[in-house]
């Protein structure tokens, strides 16, 4: 897995594992997806697991359950984001 000092991005989390968030990086996201994104509940101290990866073999979207909702965000999106495993 892919650590750094703060966490492990989003991005680099296995299917099925759950994880907080602990930093975002808005500054990395445009502000109009930002609010969409917060207003989805995405921000410090979510718990969220990732859930599919991709259609076809790629690699965005990407399907994250937050609680009982499951969302797709962008792979630019999850690397913004960086959580710890639980």
């Amino acid at each position: 897995m892919l650590w750094q000092r703060s966490g492990m991005k989003l991005e680099a989390l296995e299917r099925g594992a759950p994880a907080r968030i602990i930093s975002v990086d808005w500054s990395a996201i445009a502000p109009e997806e930002g609010k969409r994104l917060r207003a989805l509940g995405i921000d410090r101290g979510t718990q969220i697991t990732i859930a599919h990866r991709g259609i076809f073999g790629g690699k965005d979207p990407l399907a994250i359950v937050i609680g009982r909702m499951t969302i797709a965000i962008r792979r630019v999106h999850a690397a913004a984001m960086s959580v710890e495993p639980l």
